[in-house]
């Protein structure tokens, strides 16, 4: 997939942002520890026939970690970068620690979103100084240890792919160890090793653990575009409370949990459930091209 990244300045702030492909816009909040190179998801999307629009979002990447002030603060900038796009009108897809900003989004912007997608998203308060997650989040992912952490673990990732992936597959899912082994195969495992290569956290996951206190359910009662949540039944990252809540205050959503191996609905042997869900929706609720 061909890729062009660009950095546009936004009211004095950087914004870094990436495009792929060509179609009907798609408004990609990537999950923690992550930036405009995310990959999962993007080649289903991209065959059949959708621009993929990704920023880098607050504190990740090289958009300006000032944006993550304030979830309000973060999808304005997004909306200015849309419109210097001249992009009237996307699909917003909400993923992981992403969920909050496109939720906010959709709730501030509903002529902007023609349909909203949380993928694995978070959809409330998540990660509190009680959690064990925090604590350590806040140690091995601060910003001047944290390129130090992703070096380690990519290294060790290319050298160990399947230790690895089995070491930390248990943060991902509830799954058993001879039920992720039914459920997972070598591609994936080089895919969640690929992950580890290519993730940082910069200022941007303790920004997220900041912003999601920041959510209300009166977001989430707001949005009034066609919603679709993803998420597995088996994840063991974010809590399918999660999915449940969503689904519960925004109007008219749809809800799918699925028999997928954990949190990265986008590998494993049914990873294609999740893509047909989602083309399925997205085909449903076409943006016309020609008027955005």
């Amino acid at each position: 997939m061909e890729r062009r990244v660009e950095v546009v300045s936004i009211n004095g702030l950087a914004v870094e942002y990436s495009v792929i492909g060509k179609g009907e816009p798609v408004l990609v909040f990537h999950g923690g520890h992550s930036n405009c190179n995310e990959e999962f998801g993007y080649k289903a999307l991209v065959e059949n026939g959708y621009c993929i629009i990704t920023p880098s979002r607050a504190g990740y990447g090289r958009t300006s970690k000032e944006l993550g002030e304030s979830l309000t603060k973060a999808c304005e900038h997004y909306v200015k970068l849309l419109d210097d796009l001249n992009i009237d009108k996307v699909h917003v897809i909400a993923i992981s620690a992403g969920g909050p900003t496109g939720i906010r989004f959709s709730s501030l912007f509903p002529e902007k979103v023609k349909s909203l997608t949380l993928e694995s998203a978070v959809s409330k308060e998540w990660l509190t100084p009680k959690d064990m997650e925090y604590k350590a989040a806040h140690i091995i992912f601060r910003p001047s240890v944290e390129g130090a952490t992703w070096k380690m673990l990519g290294f060790f990732s290319s050298l160990f792919s399947k230790l690895m992936f089995n070491m930390m597959a248990p943060q991902f899912s509830s799954l058993s160890k001879q039920e992720l082994k039914q459920n997972v195969d070598d591609s994936d495992v080089l895919e969640f090793k690929k992950m580890n290569n290519r993730q940082r956290s910069g200022n941007g996951f303790l920004i997220d653990i900041k912003q999601t206190k920041e959510l209300t359910v009166q977001d989430l009662k707001s949005i009034t575009s066609p919603t679709l949540i993803l998420h597995s039944k088996n994840d063991g990252f974010i809590p399918v409370e999660h999915p449940n809540f969503a689904f519960e205050h925004i109007p008219g959503s749809e809800m799918s949990l699925l028999d997928s191996w954990g949190h990265l609905i986008w590998i494993g042997k049914r990873s294609n459930e999740r893509d047909q869900k989602l083309i399925s929706f997205l085909k449903l609720n076409k943006i016309d091209v020609s008027l955005s």
